[in-house]
């Protein structure tokens, strides 16, 4: 006799599959039998609506612990997310328990990035493998490894270990051990890097190669702490790191260059005293990064930050391969998330975006809400690291840790992410400019510019499909995304959605949300008659997706 049956994890052993690769993933139960039975266990995939595949295996509970692996090879198609739905039943069809994941097949982590950090490389580090199995719960497909190297105008060093310039014990033994665990999950490998930092041993041995102030003198980060050096093309500076690159990737196994600049000064002067603008040489020095790293690693990456969005005009269409946005003020309310994605998408001619927006994880709420916006919006955040990390500040070594409840919400929100992504992600093409004035959810408002209290819509359109995603900001007391929220967003019961100026014949609607029990995409009955479409949907928490299929 059964007393308890639970579906305790999916485990995938990729981040995410290139094409032609066979995915396999491990169902972990854990059963309280009287003794030994006989049941089934189902794999349903499906991508977006349209079921694609099923699987099942006759499976023995005999209590305890047990693993059961399943394999599946996905269509060669690219970039493709999937759900997969679990049914362990008996075999006489009574359901013992259900679960739910996904999967995607990219030709590259960039296609859809899910970025993830990395800051722990202590001598002795043994944990990598399993490090690695906690970041792939969430599909990370990349991760910076950030303050890694032996000094920011040295970045490899004979010594094992070593200390970095803020005293941290670290070894390259580790870096390389956390690289090859990564690797062996799919997971790209990104080194940490500044534009224009050096030391102040480096600095003085060379002081004309600096970055001057409009005073004449060198340029400062902290205090006794770093020198700004000079990025132009054709500097001393930028051919001695551009070598440094070189090393890099001549004697790791990182997957590109991941550059950081401070966000400030905007305008450099010369020994001359001639100013000239950094945005474009930014651009310039990000792209001359990309040569070096196509010669060097092909198919590796060059990723680097626009902090508080700037130069975002010159660097988001320059060789970067996404656009990597640190949000700042006055970038301070939740509807700037949606903006600065939006923004990047078109200025980087359909690149993926990713924001680095920092939130303590003590504020549970707000992490939620803040993903709900931008994974709807198409975009990626790069906030979750190890140990159950989240990034609460730009020092990444000073990240928090999430409490199991929180890390269990967005295993749930990275898999719906993924699941959707072909309806939602990086992939598809804004639309809400188009909608957002003629959808009317009933008693509510949808007016974006209020900030708060509203359902903000947020659509995104498809071949064949235009997704409505509709985030719950209602009953939020303040605008700002870094404003603690105390307690859930007002909730949502049924409630009637209309969308006005449709001429369009509608096939089928379906609404699907992370907020509950059941990921998969529920029919909804919907009307349409003289332009408007209309139909119900039975809640709302956070992030609900309704996806509308258009008949061909």
């Amino acid at each position: 006799m059964v007393i308890s049956v639970h579906i305790s994890e999916i485990e995938w052993s990729k981040a995410f599959y290139p094409p032609g690769e066979t995915t396999q993933w491990t169902v972990h139960i854990t059963s309280q039998v009287g003794q030994p039975i006989l049941a089934r266990l189902d794999a349903h995939i499906s991508s977006l609506d349209q079921p694609v595949g099923d699987l099942d295996q006759e499976v023995t509970l005999s209590g305890g612990d047990q693993s059961f692996l399943f394999s599946w090879s996905p269509p060669n198609v690219s970039p493709r997310g999937y759900g997969v739905d679990l049914r362990l039943q008996t075999l006489s069809g009574g359901t013992l328990a259900t679960a739910a994941s996904s999967f995607d097949v990219l030709e590259r982590w960039t296609q859809m990035p899910r970025y993830g950090f990395l800051t722990d490389f202590a001598p002795g580090r043994s944990d990598a493998g399993e490090t690695m199995t906690g970041l792939t719960s969430y599909h990370l497909n990349a991760l910076q490894f950030y303050d890694w190297m032996y000094r920011h105008d040295q970045f490899l060093t004979p010594q094992d270990p070593y200390r970095d310039p803020l005293g941290r014990l670290l070894s390259r033994t580790t870096v390389d051990a956390l690289i090859a665990a990564a690797h062996a999950r799919g997971i790209a490998a990104m080194p940490y890097t500044a534009v224009y930092a050096a030391s102040l041993d480096f600095y003085h041995q060379h002081p004309d190669w600096a970055m001057l102030g409009s005073d004449g003198k060198a340029l400062f980060f902290g205090t006794d702490f770093l020198v700004y050096m000079d990025p132009r093309p054709d500097s001393p500076w930028t051919h001695y790191l551009l070598g440094q690159f070189d090393q890099i990737l001549e004697k790791t196994a990182f997957d590109g260059i991941h550059l950081d600049q401070y966000g400030d000064p905007k305008v450099a002067y010369d020994a001359q005293g001639k100013s000239y603008p950094l945005d474009t040489v930014l651009a310039e020095f990000i792209n001359a990064t990309h040569e070096h790293v196509a010669a060097l690693r092909p198919g590796g990456a060059v990723v680097f930050n626009a902090v508080t969005n700037w130069p975002i005009q010159t660097v988001a269409p320059s060789a970067e391969d996404i656009v990597y946005i640190e949000v700042w003020p006055p970038y301070i309310f939740y509807t700037d998330l949606e903006q600065l994605i939006l923004q990047g998408q078109v200025l980087g001619h359909g690149k993926a975006v990713v924001l680095a927006a920092y939130i303590d994880p003590s504020l549970e709420h707000n992490a939620r809400l803040m993903d709900a916006i931008i994974f709807a919006s198409g975009g990626g955040h790069i906030e979750l690291g190890e140990k159950d990390g989240m990034l609460s500040e730009a020092y990444f070594p000073k990240y928090g840790v999430m409490s199991s409840a929180l890390a269990e919400t967005l295993r749930v929100y990275y898999d719906f992410a993924v699941r959707y992504q072909n309806a939602t992600g990086p992939e598809t093409q804004d639309a809400t400019r188009d909608y957002q004035a003629r959808i009317e959810v009933q008693g509510v408002s949808t007016n974006a510019s209020k900030g708060k209290d509203l359902v903000l819509p947020i659509v995104r359109q498809s071949d064949g499909y235009t997704a409505v995603n509709l985030v719950n900001l209602l009953g939020v007391p303040s605008p700002e995304w870094r404003a603690p929220l105390p307690t859930d967003p007002t909730p949502l019961g049924k409630t009637t959605v209309t969308i006005s100026g449709v001429t369009r014949p509608v096939l089928q609607v379906w609404m699907a949300s992370p907020d509950g029990p059941d990921p998969t995409l529920q029919a909804l009955p919907f009307n349409q008659d003289s332009g408007q479409l209309s139909f119900d949907i039975p809640s709302l928490a956070y992030w609900d997706l309704i996806l509308i299929k258009w008949r061909v």
